[in-house]
């Protein structure tokens, strides 16, 4: 075992390191670009490499192990210190990214009853702490998430964990190293969906009196990262996890600093002033202004899509499929591709048209004003009844864009065609939590969309968006969408083990999903980053998650 790291670094105070400037909440939150570039400090030199990234959201990610703040808390709080029983393999930009063996060296389902899949743990992994990774530790934080009467039980973690956890029954520990999970029903997709279930340390757990809120600003996991200091509000800090695991990741920087800085234009004059070395989803505007200063633009398509979630409830224009059709055809995807500055890509359908899952869709999306008008007004809409709908919007957040310019171009758009939005603005959790309750909760009543940015890396991103059976809070079908034809070939894709099978019933889905017009598919993030020309070794890979790992300070 590895002699335990030491953690009384952690501090709930800010704390200027060398080489890396404190960050006051005041940054994130409404400064001009001009005075806040000259407001903040310029980078002074260190002697260990320090890697410092502005991320779109208002917050810090949670820091217990089920991060919040979508994708985006994944990515800066989940992969980084923390492993799951699955991982990412974000190795490469030129394909889709897939999944490779994490805290599990092999998985396998028994042919005979294909609700029980057996998981071999990989030996000699220890926490941050230095204590054992095992079977019992991977029982123990299930219990986290699943068994309310477990006293490491979390509520908050439960709800981030909720979906990907939602198709297992029962598990258990056979031995140290071999750990037995069941589904309710064959589920073809559970190692896709373990790739988001984090592990952390149980004896840190206990050590800190068994309280969360103190795990939270003192976390173990087991992931290439260390935490060392974490700031509500401010920032996280991390140390390069020397004794990682996989010795072909442990990170090439000494240390990774996260801040939150949910405005695009402060994200931009950080960079600018030397405050950050990489900056999340820059501002289309100030792009030009980045690469004449030198700075590395950097874009990839991913499995991605900006759409707006509709409502099928009875007091919503959407429960129409022809109004679905009509917003979808109102919607200039060109325009909005122009006002980013060729950072997306419009959509034909919640996949990309290269996936193999994308099918062969009849309805074909487009901008056409003419056929919109013509739908609504077969629907029973016109210039004395006009189509009114509420859509719930955020400020920003994981995979977001730029969701202000962008709802208010659309919403600009559509009153042309009839269709007239009221745009309800909500922080990204507090939107991400109105996702996870449904268009029926009596929260969302009276709200007829909800733009929230989803991923298609996994199978169940498709199945759980469509079938009658996933509304939330187990899955994303947040309209309540319910077609027995749909409902079908969600359930044989999702019980089929035959990868090649399964794809060709994913097309068939994904064609069922794009004609039914489910959702407004609006556009596809390129994923793009602005990052320091000190910044080396990134590989931006087709996945809402990054490896970090492999990135150097020249």
């Amino acid at each position: 075992m590895l002699p335990p790291e030491d953690h009384a670094s952690a501090t709930h105070g800010p704390t200027t390191l060398p080489g890396v400037p404190m960050l006051r909440r005041h940054f994130t939150t409404g400064l001009t670009v001009a005075t806040l570039a000259g407001a903040l400090p310029r980078r002074a030199e260190a002697a260990e490499k320090v890697l410092r990234v502005g991320m779109t959201a208002a917050d810090i990610p949670s820091t217990t192990g089920q991060p919040s703040q979508g994708a985006e808390g994944i990515r800066f709080a989940g992969i980084t210190g923390y492993d799951g029983l699955t991982n990412w393999d974000l190795s490469r930009g030129d394909r889709k990214a897939r999944i490779r063996p994490g805290l599990a060296e092999s998985w396998s389902t028994d042919a005979a009853d294909r609700n029980r899949w057996t998981f071999r743990l990989r030996q000699g992994v220890t926490f941050h702490d230095g204590s054992e990774f095992n079977a019992e530790a991977v029982v123990w934080n299930l219990d986290k998430v699943m068994n309310k009467d477990a006293p490491q039980y979390d509520s908050a973690q439960a709800a981030q964990a909720a979906t990907f956890v939602a198709p297992i029954t029962s598990y258990r520990a056979v031995d140290g190293s071999t750990v037995e999970i069941t589904t309710r029903e064959p589920n073809a997709n559970l190692p896709w969906k373990l790739v988001s279930v984090f592990f952390s340390s149980p004896a840190r757990w206990r050590e800190l009196g068994g309280s969360w809120a103190r795990f939270a600003q003192n976390p173990s996991g087991t992931g290439p990262w260390r935490f060392d200091k974490v700031v509500p509000r401010e920032r996280i800090e991390y140390v390069r996890n020397a004794h990682y695991w996989d010795s072909a990741r442990i990170p090439k920087c000494d240390r990774l600093v996260v801040v939150p800085m949910p405005d695009p234009l402060t994200r931009g004059a950080a960079l600018l002033s030397g405050q950050v070395d990489w900056i999340e989803a820059p501002s289309p505007d100030m792009i030009p202004r980045l690469r004449n200063a030198g700075m590395n633009i950097v874009t990839n398509g991913y499995p991605h899509v900006w759409p707006y979630l509709l409502s099928c409830l009875p007091d919503s224009p959407f429960r129409d499929v022809r109004v679905r059709q009509a917003i979808n055809l109102g919607i200039d995807r060109e325009g909005l591709v122009a006002l980013l500055g060729g950072t997306a890509m419009a959509a034909k359908g919640a996949a990309l048209p290269n996936d193999p899952w994308f099918g062969q869709p009849q309805f074909q999306l487009r901008h056409d004003p003419r056929e919109a008008k013509r739908l609504l007004q077969a629907a029973g809409y016109g210039p004395r009844n006009p189509c009114n709908a509420t859509v719930l919007i955020s400020t920003s957040g994981s995979g977001q864009m730029q969701p202000l310019p962008m709802n208010e171009a659309i919403k600009q758009g559509l009153a042309e065609i009839g269709i007239n939005l009221r745009l309800e603005v909500l922080e990204w959790e507090t939107l991400r939590g109105r996702r996870r309750s449904g268009a029926a909760a009596p929260e969302n009543r009276g709200m007829h969309a909800l733009n929230n940015s989803l991923g298609t890396a996994d199978p169940s991103s498709l199945i759980d968006t469509t079938w009658s059976k996933r509304n939330p809070p187990v899955g994303v079908n947040w309209g309540l969408f319910n077609d027995p034809k749909v409902d079908d070939l969600a359930a044989r894709a999702e019980v089929e083990f035959d990868s090649e099978k399964q794809d060709l019933l994913l097309g068939e889905l994904h064609a069922a999903f794009v004609d039914n017009a489910l959702w407004a598919f609006i556009v596809h993030d390129l994923n793009p980053r602005a990052m320091s020309p000190r910044v080396k070794g990134f590989v931006q890979a087709q996945s809402w998650q990054q490896d970090l790992t492999t990135v150097d300070i020249a």
